[in-house]
């Protein structure tokens, strides 16, 4: 069973000064005593004054009056040098306190109690300190054993301590945006009817795939044309071709030579306007080839293809509705590229003299752990008249797809940068009580370790003392480690 340390309460305190006042006093009589006659020590001669009462010398006395008459004064006087003595013994005491201390210390250590106040007192200051206080484990090695499947399991990432680049920024708001150059909108151009849809909202296609099919009229007019024109301009040439080689002979006239040549170059142009007007209506140079195997129900036929790689994100028509109306051109897909997207910031008049094409921006979005570095490629050189500011784009990549077309962000855009010995991110410093500390890799888990942070923006802070370059610390999910740290404190 624990046993609760000794302890001097106040009024044994007080019976240690008292005791003190009167060892004092005695040792001060005593002192006295063995010096000899104290009594001529307190009267030499003559008659002494002493608090307005006259002393009589005791030898004057002794030839003068009877035994018993000096037994008195002889008692008399020991008392009155006894509350001399008492009266010295409190003066002393008073005027100097260390006096007593340095009794009450003999004491202690005659008796051993010292010991015993000290340990009282260290297990005072243990019991005095908060459970949370991340002090309370300073006098043992502040650490957190984790395997590295625990490590990975929770998440954590890890980077090893180096030199960083410190920034002064101004952050200002924006919006994701699709790339301009890498959107496109699947139009037709004629009158048809949707009988195949081969992609859903979503999916993901590549340039030149057949998304969806059409049947009209104006294809089958348009490739018939083609077909007769071709027919006619591979006859004509041959014609040509038979009548030049008779005309060198001259075997046949040189008009009927002219007039075949006429003939071709004619049949040659309705080819060229039929084989163009396949372009315009979507087919490729492939399809032309193929189209004299083709059977004739597959006239009518027309193939919507995708004209950049990336995703549907938007589809405007649905099976069997009738596009091209009126010779009015009809959306179907938008197809967009959202590897790299747009970021559009609203930049005000007053910074805009800091901002400058090619300088770096970071982008934080509302929701995401992750930033992006990119770059500005656009600075609009005019003021909106609603917002008064000015339209700014930057460019970043976005090969996850996290960076979500119409989402809200903030940007930073450094305009003053400095280099750092040491720097570590902002997401490895975490807050102990009124400590910054980072968790540095062991080979059992990590250890806590104070840091003293300089500067800072917001991504990295300078390291002025605390960990040296190419430490291993923990940067991500650092939260983790210190609730570990926390609970096994607190169950200390």
């Amino acid at each position: 069973m624990h046993k609760a340390p000794l302890r001097l309460r106040t009024d044994e305190a007080e019976q240690i000064s008292g005791l003190t006042v009167v060892v004092i006093s005695v040792a001060v009589i005593v002192a006295i005593g063995f010096t000899g006659d104290f009594q001529r020590w307190l009267v030499p001669t003559g008659t002494v004054l002493a608090g307005g009462l006259r002393y009589t010398p005791l030898d004057y006395l002794s030839r003068s009056t009877p035994e018993h008459t000096m037994r008195r004064h002889h008692v008399a006087s020991h008392l009155t040098v006894a509350a001399l003595a008492a009266a010295c013994g409190i003066a002393v005491a008073s005027l100097v306190p260390e006096i007593p201390q340095a009794v009450r210390d003999a004491v202690d250590l005659v008796t051993g109690s010292a010991s015993l106040a000290g340990a009282e007192n260290a297990g005072d200051a243990r019991q005095r300190r908060p459970k949370g206080d991340p002090e309370a484990g300073e006098d043992r090695r502040a650490g957190i054993r984790l395997t590295d499947d625990q490590i990975e399991t929770a998440g954590i990432e890890l980077a090893a301590v180096q030199d960083g680049t410190l920034a002064r920024r101004i952050v200002v708001p924006g919006t994701i945006v699709p790339h301009a150059d890498r959107i496109a909108r699947v139009s037709v151009r004629l009158s048809a009817i949707v009988t195949e849809l081969r992609k859903k909202l979503g999916d993901t296609v590549a340039k030149g795939e057949v998304i969806a099919v059409l049947e009209s009229r104006e294809v089958a007019s348009a490739k018939s044309e083609y077909l007769a024109a071709r027919l006619n301009n591979d006859l004509q040439r041959n014609l040509y071709e038979r009548d030049k080689i008779l005309g060198d002979r001259h075997v046949i006239a040189e008009q009927i030579v002219l007039r075949s040549q006429g003939a071709a170059a004619q049949a040659k142009m309705n080819f060229d306007i039929a084989r163009q007007k396949l372009f315009a209506l979507g087919l490729t140079e492939i399809e032309l080839a193929a189209l004299p195997d083709e059977p004739e129900t597959a006239l009518r036929r027309q193939e919507v293809r995708a004209p950049i790689s990336g995703r549907i994100v938007d589809r405007k028509v649905d099976l069997g509705a009738a596009v091209g109306r009126d010779n009015l051109e009809t959306e179907l897909f938008i197809v967009a590229d959202l590897d790299r997207v747009w970021v559009e910031l609203a930049v005000g008049p007053s910074n805009l003299p800091a901002v400058a094409e090619g300088q770096a921006v970071s982008i934080a979005g509302h929701g995401l752990s992750k930033r992006a570095i990119g770059k500005i490629v656009f600075i609009s050189p005019i003021v909106e008249r609603e917002t008064h500011a000015a339209r700014v784009v930057a460019e970043i990549a976005n090969p996850d797809g996290n960076w979500r077309p119409g989402s809200l962000v903030h940007a930073a855009v450094a305009i003053e940068e400095r280099s750092a010995a040491l720097a570590v991110p902002a997401s490895a410093v975490q807050t102990m009580g009124k400590t910054r500390v980072v968790f540095v890799r062991t080979p059992g888990g990590f250890e806590r370790r104070p840091v003293t942070l300089g500067g800072g923006d917001d991504r990295l802070f300078e390291v002025l003392s605390g960990v040296r370059e190419g430490e291993t610390i923990a940067v991500g999910n650092t939260f983790v480690l210190k609730a570990e740290l926390l609970k096994s404190q607190a169950e200390d």
